[in-house]
């Protein structure tokens, strides 16, 4: 049953002064409504200034905190729902435009017009409790679920609707929160001219329709005087703001307003006055700069009859170019609606409903539920049964409150014949009356009802917003916190394991550099002994022992047997070096197995190849080359030593000339023998040879003949012994003795040039290669030959496993970092997740508690 707005009393009682002051009742009833309007209008107030709160809350939390994603919903496919008789309509899929992989299954409630509106995910008992309450009739809403916040892209009338969408899907995600943004903008921008709207006494009537409908006409016929300009033609290209007389102290006149000032009534600088005479040529002379005009006119009707001069309230009536005239006009007349209170859409019953009044009003029902429609020219039709039915079948789908009050609300005149004088036009009075009571007497109705329509639309859309982003927050903050479980006590292990991690590494290089250092020197003293001896470093040299050619080859016999002791101790050099070399595989296959131990899932190992035999490789730096050329010289084997010889020359002991230098003191050394047997260092002896030889009785003859009556020779024993030698071989028995002695010696030296020499040659250059080697230049930069080669090696391996350990503490120290920002971001994820969550939820009751404070349900009843 359609809604009145009207008393229930014969219509022709509306024609009394109900206005006028007269009469205890009626004075009474015009205070009652003054008192119930008042009161309304400051409820809608309060409600839209809480709106705008909540919207400027979204829009900064927006911007500072959480992106709010604008959700899309998609009603069951006819296969969705076959596939389960217990889905309803209320039963929806929501998306994201900027994630479409983001879809879930979600339920609608509260689609009734000016009823809240919330989401929820959709389970089972929600599908259960949906059947028989999800009512999709009468819904004030659209089918895209968003009224006022719709994301509407036009791509031109060549694309279809679902182009828009498609468009909207590849956008990005702050290319979508812009956009939303720009929307919200948009409303808060709207709720204040609204404001200003509900706030203003008096109304604004806008006569529009499309061209050549009759708006002059109808706009004349209220006015009861021709004077807005008719033509078959279309003529009305300017804006005419029709006032009371009254306003401007009686006086009837055009006033033409001022492109980019502001108008004021008392400053003749913001208008141009002309005569109400001159209208018809000022808007035909302003045909393409479309003015816009106030017209100030005088109605000598009784308020009772007058919309103008009513006695209560000022009216302003504005008659707009028509709709398809051009774009330009028809941006404006969209644009103008807004500060518009109530709509007066003129039809023409010829042409019905163009393509741009639908769209006009369909814009309009987003604020205006309830639309005064005139079908002008109607007496022209024949069937009038079908016109009629046709135009409410129209009104139906584009204006459905407008529908429902259609015998209040949809009038069938002909406003030409209205202008005539001395004949009734009983259709043309009950629409005037239907009008005057809907905007004077019905004024919340009219007045404040289309702000109240308006808000009832936004408060559902962001209901609808904050739900959908209340499931998104909330999926997100489990994700955080499943992430959390995951990266957390990966960080903690780490952390707890960094110093472990330390110590092993630390432990690692010790141990490797300590085995190195001390094997090397194992290795290198065994060979130094060995050579000491006269035999070969190593079991295995790449040089062997000579053997010996006679007394003919026995200088390049001992320089073949020096080379070969050399190249021993190079071979045990390289021996030592190859051990390093094991120990150090092994050291770097500990920090590999550490990195396995600490280091997370999902982190890569190292990639780095360890080549052993790559270690100790010799590399040449400028400006060292003197250096090591002078220690060379002095035979100073310190330093850095590589392969046996000094770094950066790469000569080995072998190779050295000053080494292989042969003297005569290799194939006897008398220091050697005489400190052996006369020195008091009885350490030196042990280890060589005691048992009797030629050399050693060649050794006991050379010193007895040192000896003269048990008294060693001295330097002064040394003359007195040549004289006395000379005195001696005079005696007849010293000459005996003589001659025993030096057959004595003679047999000592054969035997020695024969049966001892060849063995006692290596011995005898290898002791002095052994002190050869030892020795150093004596000067501060004296290193052991042990010492050198072993700290040598030791360096070397230390830096290869330093260099391992480093490569591993920076990927466990990347490794954590990464995992720390992980736990920080999952973190603030869910900080942030959870602090929208709960700004979302509350935004229901915020809209609920604007709902109640307004009433909007109960405004204008």
């Amino acid at each position: 049953m359609a809604q009145s707005y009207f008393p229930t009393r014969p219509a022709s009682s509306l024609k009394e002064p109900a206005f006028t002051g007269m009469g205890g009742e009626k004075q009474l009833r015009v205070e009652d409504v003054q008192e119930a309007y008042i009161e309304s209008k400051d409820r809608l107030i309060g409600a839209i200034d809480s709106t705008k709160d909540v919207l400027s809350d979204i829009r900064i939390f927006s911007k500072d905190e959480w992106v709010v994603r604008y959700p899309q919903y998609r009603d069951q496919t006819p296969e969705d729902q076959d596939n389960s008789a217990r889905r309803k309509v209320g039963r929806r899929s929501l998306t994201f435009a900027d994630d479409p992989n983001f879809e879930t299954a979600v339920v609608v409630e509260g689609t009734k017009p000016g009823v809240a509106r919330s989401v929820k995910l959709a389970t089972i008992q929600d599908e259960e409790a949906a059947e028989g309450t999800c009512d999709n009739s009468n819904r004030l809403l659209p089918t895209s679920d968003f009224n006022v916040l719709r994301l509407d892209l036009k791509l031109g009338s060549h694309h279809p609707s679902s182009s828009a969408a498609s468009l909207v899907s590849q956008l990005e995600k702050s290319s979508i929160a812009n956009l939303l943004d720009e929307r919200i903008n948009t409303s808060i921008n709207h709720i204040d001219k609204l404001r200003l709207r509900v706030e203003d006494t008096s109304s604004k009537v806008l006569v529009t329709g499309d061209l050549n409908a009759g708006k002059s006409t109808f706009v004349n016929a209220l006015l009861r005087r021709e004077v807005m300009p008719v033509d078959q033609q279309p003529c009305t290209t300017a804006f005419c703001e029709v006032h009371d007389a009254a306003e401007n102290n009686g006086v009837e006149e055009v006033h033409i307003l001022k492109d980019d000032v502001a108008y004021d009534l008392t400053d003749d600088s913001t208008f141009t006055r002309a005569s109400i005479a001159g209208l018809e040529q000022i808007v035909a002379d302003n045909e393409e700069h479309q003015p816009k005009i106030k017209l100030y006119l005088a109605d000598t009707r009784a308020p009772s009859e007058s919309l103008l001069n009513n006695g209560v309230v000022d009216i302003s009536l504005i008659d707009a170019p028509g709709l398809n005239r051009d774009s330009l006009h028809t941006t404006a007349v969209f644009a103008r609606q807004e500060e518009i209170d109530v709509v007066v859409f003129v039809v023409s019953a010829e042409n019905h409903f163009t393509l741009s009044a639908k769209e006009f009003l369909e814009t309009a029902s987003n604020e205006k539920a309830y639309l005064f429609i005139v079908v002008n020219k109607y007496d022209q039709i024949k069937n009038k049964e079908k016109c009629r039915r046709l135009v409410l079948e129209q009104i139906k789908d584009l204006s459905p409150r407008t529908y429902e009050d259609a015998g209040d609300l949809v009038h069938f005149v002909d406003s030409a014949s209205a202008l005539q004088p001395f004949i009734a036009n009983p259709a043309f009075d009950d629409l005037e009356q239907s009008l005057r009571s809907f905007v004077l007497v019905k004024r919340s109705k009219s007045k404040l009802h289309p702000a109240s329509t308006y808000l009832s639309n936004l408060l559902s859309d962001i209901e609808l917003l904050a739900g959908a982003n209340a499931i998104v927050a909330d999926a997100e903050l489990q994700r955080a916190r499943d992430d959390l479980s995951q990266s957390r006590p990966v960080l903690e292990k780490m952390k707890e394991g960094r110093d472990a991690l330390e110590e092993a590494l630390e432990a690692v290089e010790e141990t490797g550099a300590g085995k190195a250092i001390s094997r090397t020197r194992t290795v290198l003293n065994r060979a130094l002994e060995r050579v000491g001896q006269g035999n070969l470093g190593v079991d295995k040299p790449l040089i062997p022992m000579p053997s010996y050619p006679g007394l003919l080859g026995i200088w390049g016999y001992v320089h073949d047997v020096r080379q070969a002791l050399l190249a021993s101790l190079d071979a045990a050099v390289r021996l030592a070096e190859d051990e390093a070399r094991l120990l150090t595989s092994n050291g770097v296959g500990e920090i590999k197995a550490l990195g396995d131990q600490h280091l997370p899932e999902g982190v890569e190992r190292s990639r780095r190849v360890f080549m052993p035999e790559a270690m100790f490789s010799v590399t040449r730096k400028a400006g060292k080359g003197m250096k090591n050329r002078r220690s060379l010289s002095h035979g100073n084997i310190g330093g850095a030593i590589v392969a046996g010889g000094l770094h950066g020359l790469g000569i080995g002991l072998a190779q050295r000339s000053d080494l292989l230098e042969t003297t005569f003191l290799d194939l006897f050394d008398v220091n050697h023998q005489f400190f052996l047997y006369f020195g008091d260092d009885k350490e030196t002896s042990k280890g060589e040879d005691s048992t009797p030889s030629a050399l050693s009785l060649l050794s006991v003859g050379l010193g007895a003949l040192t000896m003269v009556g048990s008294q060693a020779i001295g330097v002064r024993g040394v003359i007195e012994g040549i004289v006395r030698i000379a005195d001696l071989f005079e005696n007849e028995s010293t000459r005996k003795w003589a001659a025993t002695v030096f057959g004595a010696a003679t047999i000592g030296m054969t035997a020695y040039l024969v049966m001892e020499l060849p063995n006692s040659i290596p011995r005898t250059v290898g002791r002095r290669v052994k002190a050869s080697v030892e020795r150093g230049d004596g000067g501060e930069t004296e290193v052991h030959f042990v010492d050198a080669h072993a700290g040598r090696i030791s360096r070397e391996a230390r830096k290869v496993l330093r260099l391992a350990s480093w490569d591993l503490r920076e990927r466990f120290r990347s490794a954590m970092e990464e995992r720390a920002k992980e736990v920080k971001g999952c973190e603030e994820m869910e900080k942030r997740s959870l602090r929208a969550k709960e700004k979302f939820e509350g935004i229901p009751r915020r809209t609920g508690e604007i709902r109640e404070l307004a009433q909007l349900e109960s405004i204008g009843a």
